[in-house]
Formats: C-alpha cells, sequence, structure tokens
C-alpha cells in the first residue's frame, strides 16, 4: 500500500513539474508572418504536430534549402526545459538539438546544422529534458 501511495504521489509532482505555468517567460520571437498560408510555397518538406504528453499544434516546415526549420501558428504548453529536436522518432532516441523553444505561441525559426539528414531525422519533437517527454511531435514529409 505504501508503494503504491508513493507511485501516485510521484506521478503526481511529474504531472505538476511538466504542466502550464506562470513562473516562466518565454520570449515569443516571430519570424514569419502569421497571415500567410499555412504551407509556404517554398516548403520543401513539411508535417503538422500532433500532441504527446501535452496538447500540441502548429505545422513544422524546413525550406527548400533545407538551412531552415519554420513553425507556423505553433502552440504548446510550458514545461521546465523545453528543446527542439530533430529525431529518428517521437521518443527522440537519436536527434539533432536545435536549441530551446523560443516561445510556446507563435511563428518560430530554428537553423539546421549543415549536413543533417533530414530522410534520416525526419520527426520534429518537443522535448522536455526534465522528465524525458515529448510534448508534441510532426513528421516532416
Amino acid at each position: 500500500m505504501k508503494k503504491l501511495n508513493f507511485l501516485l504521489v510521484l506521478l503526481l509532482v511529474v504531472n505538476i513539474s511538466c504542466s502550464s505555468s506562470d513562473d516562466m517567460e518565454i520570449p515569443e520571437d516571430p519570424v514569419v508572418d502569421v497571415n500567410s498560408p499555412m504551407i509556404a510555397p517554398n516548403a520543401f518538406i513539411s508535417g503538422s504536430f500532433v500532441s504527446d504528453a501535452h496538447p500540441t499544434s502548429g505545422t513544422a516546415e524546413v525550406n527548400k534549402e533545407m538551412t531552415k526549420l519554420i513553425f507556423r501558428n505553433f502552440k504548446s504548453d510550458d514545461g521546465p526545459k523545453l528543446l527542439v529536436y530533430l529525431s529518428t522518432d517521437k521518443n527522440s532516441t537519436d536527434f539533432v538539438d536545435l536549441g530551446d523553444l523560443k516561445g510556446l505561441s507563435g511563428n518560430y525559426e530554428y537553423a539546421i546544422p549543415n549536413g543533417t539528414d533530414l530522410n534520416k531525422y525526419n520527426v520534429v519533437s518537443i522535448w522536455c529534458v526534465d522528465f524525458l517527454v515529448s510534448f508534441g511531435h510532426a513528421e516532416l514529409k
């Protein structure tokens, strides 16, 4: 019974820790006109975000030069340490770190390192480092 109570308390703490918080502000850094079409005409590949551990929506696009990852109409919950990964799967077992999530709502741009194989790293993941979970992901096609 003590183990069950401990497990329930642990799950509650994890859920609260990765939940939305007003204490942490992530500055918004818009880079794309919000009135632009959902998928830009110069997009090489794109995908729609789906929710994993937290509600996440919007689209992810890669430009034709394969140098930029662009989020359009992106929205997700806040978390303690959220990073943007290009990964081989939604569990981010093999990934390229693109840096901190720039904001929770809006349009954002991330540089893709030279030589990144987008056939291999074709999943964009919003990764919570502290709890090893994906908030949401988009498969690039």
